[in-house]
């Protein structure tokens, strides 16, 4: 049925879906919503999210209806509970312990006690079917819950498969128990067999109820690791803005801010928007933003960029873009849109579990008709059709992934790389480019005096002396590195009298009786004072310099940099002899960049980037059919992580670096990149032999047990060795590294 809507302004409105167990559900979501008249929906899995377009007539109760009506639910974006996806995890989590706890005695129990009737005694499948109990209608509820759902829409997933295994396994063995006679049986492969072997099928459905929920207890934690990037960016935007107004301040709430106004920000604050600055000077703290680590000066004039923080002085700003059209907005919406288009190992054994499902199933009815129409006895009929249920299970199928993933977490973190999930996997298979952020990631991200060229008549520990004494009195980055240096050089500095901050030029200050300037080009043109021509030689280089000044002449000059990280150049090297193309991505200006690229050996330079340009820069390359890895530390550098094919963050980085990326590089040597690309790569081939292998062994197995060749006993071996070969293959990353080069 199709609910009309009478044509009207079209809003925008953001739904928070739960419920959502793979790709196939965010399907059928966006479906349902699009159903309706004027309604334009995109469900996005990987954050829970869906961005609904519709006409103004049409409620957002409605849309929130048609969802819960589809089997799932979902709440306007912000009215949700926070800790709904928390929540969840937790959910898994606790009924992942309940189910491992008791399929371990369960498993001994009725194994043992299956096959060797001396040691049974009265009661035990009794027993065996109370421990089974929670297992299979408590820690499995949510492959149960999502089966139903299935149903109503007459569509399948590997819940459906889990599901059925498991109910099957648990009604064959409750039905021997109670009702399957006291005869002996024959196993094929095993010999004759006492009453009540069939007890063995319990230990078959703990144990792939097991296995699976790990499995989802794993993926979603990774899920709600991308809902965290969404939701780190949204926390750096401000809440509430000091409006003039009428010469007066008024705190008013972000959203009231509008292009035109006039804002004011204390020192210490966030910019609430982007703007240019109508009054004051000041400097401002972009590396929250840009992750650039030399702090801007900004006066009258100047544009500033929201989310930084204003350091020193007042600032009046005139608002240029609020709200969606911000920086750190379309920043938020680059990750988000990112986000929809990552891969995942486990949406192909979804895609594939659709068909297999709906087979396996005809197969076992078509068994059953078979086997009565033969003329067999209902209970060898029904036995051979359960068996076809029960071989079919993916108990392989759900270690596949996690055993690997396990596996090659394991091995990266004595690396130093974390691996977040297969999504980083699968996109490392086919990188051949990869972008390297500069600040905090090829470069050490702090601001290091190089150079300290001292003027005629005086000497280096002079003018650090002087210099570093003047800029104790600063919180400047740059002044930090300069007390830095003359520390390391000199045992003590002397004090400092009437010292006084000059924002966007330098400092002054008297040193024992002699009047010290410390600042840029600008600083000493203003008071008259000649800027030597090495001076202007260093700034040309890509560094930044200070003058230093005692009585009104020059003393020498200090040459800053971000020095580049020790290892960067080897790693290049590396990332070159794996054939991969290197481009170096900063915003800082193309002298600096050049200079950077030269000392490691990257040809390609994209300087000047601005942060939202950086995920442009990505999407291009990746238009161009590069497959891109990108490797950064900032806050800028989230969008970019998430647009590219594989995302790798430096452990320093920013806490949103850090959710925006793939896989996370806990060392410092900048050579674990290529080793990182090399496991991610190893990894996923293991992941897809396994998936393979499981898919196979499922293949084999079932004309068997449609045939009545397969007994539980052989049944439940196979299923064993085929989860033993699994894991067997998944440890050889344990190996990963230990031959030929060590990795970093």
């Amino acid at each position: 049925m199709t609910i009309s809507a009478p044509e009207a302004a079209v809003r925008t409105v953001e739904l928070t879906v739960s419920g959502m167990t793979c790709a196939a559900c965010s399907a059928r979501v966006e479906r349902t919503l699009n159903k309706l008249d004027g309604v334009r929906a995109s469900v996005n899995y990987a954050t829970e999210r869906a961005t609904v377009q519709l006409p103004d007539a049409l409620s957002d109760d409605v849309l929130i209806e048609r969802v819960r009506k589809s089997g799932y639910t979902a709440e306007v974006r912000g009215d949700e509970d926070p800790d709904t996806g928390f929540a969840r995890v937790r959910d898994l989590r606790r009924r992942l312990v309940v189910a491992a706890l008791l399929a371990i005695p369960l498993g001994n129990l009725s194994i043992t006690l299956a096959l060797v009737p001396r040691l049974r005694f009265p009661g035990w499948e009794l027993l065996c079917l109370v421990l089974a109990v929670p297992v299979v209608f408590w820690s499995a509820l949510p492959f149960h819950r999502a089966t139903l759902r299935n149903l109503r829409h007459r569509s399948s997933s590997m819940d459906t498969l889990v599901s059925l295994g498991v109910l099957s396994s648990f009604a064959w063995s409750a039905w021997s128990a109670f009702a399957g006679g006291t005869e002996p049986g024959y196993w094929i492969g095993f010999g004759p067999t006492a009453a009540g072997a069939d007890a063995i099928y319990l230990d078959v459905a703990a144990g792939v109820t097991t296995f699976l929920l790990a499995g989802r207890y794993f993926e979603s934690r990774s899920r709600r690791s991308a809902a965290g990037l969404l939701a780190a960016l949204d926390a750096l935007a401000a809440k509430d803005v000091r409006v003039l107004r009428d010469g007066e301040e008024r705190m008013v709430p972000i959203g009231e801010l509008a292009v035109g106004d006039l804002f004011v920000v204390k020192p210490g604050e966030s910019i609430a928007a982007d703007g240019i600055v109508d009054s004051g000077l000041s400097t401002v703290d972009v590396s929250a933003v840009t992750g650039e680590p030399v702090p801007a000066e900004v006066a009258e004039g100047d544009r500033v960029v929201g989310a930084s923080v204003n350091r020193d002085g007042r600032l009046v700003v005139r608002a240029t873009a609020v709200g969606a059209h911000t920086q750190l907005a379309q920043m938020t919406a680059l990750a988000e849109r990112a986000q929809a288009r990552k891969a995942s190992v486990q949406r192909l054994v979804d895609r594939i579990c659709a068909v297999f499902v709906p087979v396996v199933l005809g197969v076992a009815v078509l068994t059953l008709a078979v086997w009565l129409l033969s003329g067999a006895p209902a209970r060898e009929g029904f036995a051979a059709a359960v068996a076809v249920l029960i071989i079919a299970c993916p108990c392989a199928l759900g270690l596949a992934t996690p055993t690997a993933l396990m596996a090659g977490v394991g091995r990266g973190a004595q690396l130093g790389i974390l691996i977040k999930g297969p999504d980083a996997l699968e996109a490392s298979r086919t990188v051949d480019t990869v972008v390297l952020d500069k600040t905090g990631t090829v470069t050490t991200g702090k601001m290091t005096v190089t150079a300290c060229r001292p003027a005629d008549g005086f000497t280096v520990g002079e003018v650090l002396r002087y210099a570093g004494a003047v800029e104790a009195g600063s919180e400047h980055a740059i002044a930090a590195a300069v007390v830095t240096a003359a520390r390391a050089e000199l045992p003590d500095l002397p004090g400092v009298e009437g010292f006084g901050a000059l924002p966007g030029l330098g400092a002054k200050g008297e040193v024992e009786g002699r009047e010290v300037l410390v600042g840029n080009a600008r600083l000493f043109t203003d008071r008259g004072i000649g800027v030597p021509e090495d001076f202007t030689a260093a700034e040309r280089d890509g560094a930044t310099a200070i003058l230093v000044a005692v009585d009104g002449r020059v003393a020498g000059h200090l040459v800053i940099r971000d020095v580049v990280k020790p290892s960067a150049r080897a790693a290049v090297e590396d990332l070159h002899a794996l054939g991969l193309r290197t481009v170096l991505l900063t915003g800082d200006n193309e002298a600096a960049a050049r200079a950077i690229a030269d000392e490691i050996g990257v040809p390609d330079v994209r300087a000047g980037v601005l942060p939202a340009e950086k995920a442009q820069v990505v999407e291009e390359l990746r238009a161009g059919g590069a497959r891109v890895a990108m490797v950064g530390d900032g806050i800028n550098d989230g969008p970019a992580l998430a647009t590219a094919d594989l995302g790798m963050a430096m452990a320093q980085g920013s806490d949103i670096a850090l959710r925006s990326a793939d896989i996370v590089l806990v060392r410092e040597d900048l050579r674990v990149v290529p080793d990182a690309i090399r496991l991610a790569d190893r990894t996923l081939r293991i992941i897809r032999g396994n998936l393979a292998w499981a898919f196979g062994y499922n293949v084999a197995a079932i004309p068997l047990a449609a045939l009545g060749l397969l007994n539980p006993l052989i049944a439940g071996a196979a299923m064993s060795l085929s989860s033993v070969l699994v894991v067997s293959n998944s440890l050889r990353l344990k190996d990963f590294g230990r031959s030929g080069r060590r990795p970093a």
